[in-house]
């Protein structure tokens, strides 16, 4: 029998072991609720958060689109690039394996430097690009050495291929690795190894449309985030076809044309603004920079005296020389300072105050009219005929032809050039505009500065006689064409441009300054515009030496501009040799045989081309 203090001690115990079991019972009474709620209440919430813990959606980039010429030839596509990517979790020294596969395959040390610094910015499982644009040959040594390479996996990708060349070097442009500043645009895409977007040209102007749409691949990861299998994948769509105005043959003759020499030929239709040839001599080779360019490349392209890399189509600029003398004429006419039959005396010179201004033809050419002037390329008669008009009248119907501005043409880069007048004089250089400088701009020297892109579309408006047609180089996206402005009419009174149209086939076709490169071709007369630029103004040394003796940096700029035929025009041309001489000797003999095969190729170029339809992309995986 319990005594007292030993009843108080069992009825303490009692009570702690009450509230224990209480306290027990309510925990697994809230644990069983949680339970519950978790499995029951919420299990199909958490089931979908946990498969989206254990599958990752990778993207898989779109095939990018092919570029065509007018004709159906393939300017720009896709081929195989053997690769190499390296996997930085699956290996345990990244420098060791680096090295050895440094003796497998070239791997200089500005390439190895990228390659640990990506691995440094990147996360680990994700996939560096160590090198491409692997031989067969160097591809199958890797594959064999994989066992020995610890995180080294062979790729088999997509690279960009030109199969033109240096052709079409300034037109397509090429495409290049992102840049940091990229991937702050779109992370995702622009990761992946090796993606590539456009640089210049077209391939940067359409980048977008030619990228695609990147497509998708469902995974399997572990808890790092490394990938065990693909569980699914959904292809990009490929980027869009885009189709060019070129005319291949006739952008390879104009090429070939030019070999050796620097300078520029355009061909466009005048009555819809089609280019039909843009050509920048020299070119350089696009396949080059679709990898890593090498710095000996890089340095040769930046110190050769052409400037391959320039594109001298749009961004040269020149003074026009003579070519400019046709706008001069219908500024006169149209102001009325000038009469076609009006006659001015060349003596050989004109004098200004001290100084004198002289003729191209010592000696003079003699009485002229409108007509000769333009015929014989008088600068006498310019002289006189842009004092009489001035300069605002001059610059106003300039700008009529597109000189002085831009036209928002596909590939990126163009210059204005520069109409001067003397607004522009005064901001400029903090003068006044004097008689001297209307002379100079009479004969298409002085301030004035063009574009082998701006004389040909000049052209093209004065053939098409006064349609203010904008230039364009693309000409439709997966066979849309592309829907352009009826072309504005410039308001020119149709006897003055037909005074000029006289005057330019006079150039050519009856004995002109231009007469050695007239077209015998029935149908297919060549209107034309022959011109020389100076470069600078010769030192006594130099003066007078014949051009071949003078060195290439200094001689003056060959020009011709055309267009054909001469009745119911259809296609101008411009062409500028730097540093060729004249125009009648340098360029004008290049225009004959481009523009000869111009008309031998209309009926080929009047087919509409329609590209193949791609549905599907063949996209690489990261």
């Amino acid at each position: 029998m319990m005594d007292g203090r030993e009843s108080v001690r069992y009825r303490a115990f009692s009570r702690r072991t009450a509230l224990v079991s209480a306290g027990t019972l309510g925990l697994f009474t809230l644990l069983a609720g949680r339970m519950f709620q978790l499995s029951v209440l919420q299990g199909d919430e958490f089931a979908t958060l946990a498969e989206d813990n254990r599958i990752n959606l990778q993207l898989v980039a779109p095939r990018r689109g092919r570029v065509y010429d007018r004709t159906g030839v393939l300017l720009a596509d896709t081929a195989q690039n053997f690769r190499v990517l390296l996997v930085p979790e699956q290996t345990k020294n990244v420098r060791a394996v680096l090295e050895r596969l440094s003796q497998i395959i070239e791997l200089p040390p500005a390439r190895l430097q990228r390659v640990l610094r990506d691995i440094n910015r990147g996360k680990k499982f994700n996939p560096v690009l160590v090198a491409e644009g692997l031989t067969w040959e160097q591809f199958a040594k890797v594959n064999l050495s994989t066992p020995d390479l610890a995180g080294i996996v062979p790729d088999v990708g997509e690279l960009r291929s030109y199969p033109f060349g240096p052709w079409l070097s300034h037109v397509l442009g090429y495409v290049a690795g992102v840049t940091d500043k990229d991937i702050e645009k779109e992370p995702e895409l622009l990761s992946l190894p090796g993606f590539r977007i456009g640089r210049s040209g077209v391939e940067r102007a359409a980048d977008e449309a030619l990228r695609g749409k990147p497509g998708a691949s469902n995974v399997e990861v572990n808890a790092h985030g490394r990938v065990i299998r693909e569980l699914s994948r959904r292809e990009g769509m490929p980027g869009k076809e885009v189709v060019l105005s070129l005319d291949m043959e006739v952008q390879k003759l104009a090429q070939e044309k030019l070999v050796g020499q620097s300078g520029s030929v355009v061909v466009m239709d005048v009555t819809n603004g089609e280019i039909i040839s843009i050509v920048s001599a020299p070119g350089f080779d696009p396949n080059a920079f679709t990898g890593t360019v090498s710095p000996t490349i890089w340095r040769q392209l930046n110190e050769d005296e052409h400037k391959p890399l320039l594109n001298k189509a749009i961004t040269g600029i020149y003074p026009p020389g003579s070519t400019y003398k046709p706008i001069v004429a219908l500024a006169a006419l149209a102001s009325g300072a000038m009469s076609p039959s009006q006659r001015v005396h060349c003596s050989g010179a004109r004098a200004l105050g001290s100084h004198v201004f002289h003729c191209w033809k010592r000696g003079g050419h003699g009485s002229m009219d409108m007509h000769l002037a333009i015929k014989n390329s008088c600068d006498v008669y310019f002289y006189e005929c842009a004092r009489r008009t001035g300069i605002e009248a001059i610059a106003a119907m300039s700008r009529k032809f597109g000189l002085g501005q831009v036209y928002g043409l596909e590939i990126p880069g163009e210059k204005s050039g520069l109409m001067p007048d003397p607004e522009w004089k005064k901001r400029a250089r903090n003068d006044i505009w004097r008689d001297g400088d209307t002379f100079n701009v009479g004969i298409g020297q002085g301030a004035v500065l063009t574009t082998p892109l701006q004389l040909c579309v000049m052209t093209a408006r004065l053939a098409n006689g006064g349609k203010a047609v904008m230039p364009h180089v693309i000409r439709s996206f997966d066979g849309v064409d592309r829907t352009l402005a009826v072309p504005e009419d410039m308001g020119l009174d149709p006897a003055h441009v037909k005074i000029v149209h006289g005057g330019m086939d006079a150039v050519t076709n009856q004995g002109g300054t231009g007469a050695r490169s007239r077209i015998d071709i029935e149908g297919f007369d060549m209107a034309g515009k022959t011109g020389t630029a100076q470069v600078r103004r010769l030192t006594a040394a130099l003066r007078g030496r014949s051009a071949d003796s003078i060195p290439w940096k200094f001689r003056d700029h060959a020009l011709f501009i055309a267009f054909a035929p001469v009745e119911n025009p259809r296609y101008a041309i411009s062409v500028i040799v730097e540093h060729g001489g004249g125009g009648s000797k340098a360029a004008a003999p290049i225009a004959k045989e481009v523009m000869t095969l111009v008309a031998q190729r209309d009926p080929a170029r009047q087919k509409v081309f329609v590209p193949p339809s791609r549905t599907a992309s063949v996209g690489s995986k990261a």
